[in-house]
């Protein structure tokens, strides 16, 4: 699978894993910069805390309410709250969805929420050799 599929799409589903293993899905708004797709979330998301304990997820394209529009990819994902990655996802962002990204960040300003971005990768950064 390519990268190229989630192109022209507005919501990606990413299912991360708990503990015991059992997916956790969920639609979300992303941008692409090169071979990566970015999501913005609450620093203290559930999605968030479980890729900060496992990156590994999978990835699929999807409607608003997460029917497949796509079929699924193993993917690497990482969060990222540095001021530098927090600016420029924000803004890649608010250029894809507009007033409606605005909208949530001027709720998450009034809730004070705390932000990190996942940077998602089709491969494993420590891809397992054979043999």
């Amino acid at each position: 699978m390519s990268i190229e599929q989630f192109n022209g799409h507005k919501y990606l589903n990413l299912e991360t894993f708990r503990k015991n293993g059992v997916g956790v899905k969920t639609p979300v708004w992303f941008v692409r910069e090169g071979d990566a797709l970015y999501v913005w979330t609450q620093a203290d998301s559930g999605k968030a805390k479980r890729i900060r304990r496992d990156g590994q997820v999978r990835i699929a394209p999807c409607t608003a309410r997460g029917d497949l529009l796509g079929d699924w990819v193993e993917a690497y994902a990482e969060a990222d709250a540095s001021p530098e990655a927090l600016r420029r996802v924000q803004g890649m962002m608010a250029r894809k969805y507009g007033l409606l990204f605005r909208a949530f960040q001027l709720v998450g300003k009034l809730q004070r929420a705390r932000y990190t971005t996942l940077h998602i990768q089709l491969h494993s950064p420590n891809p397992t050799s054979a043999g």
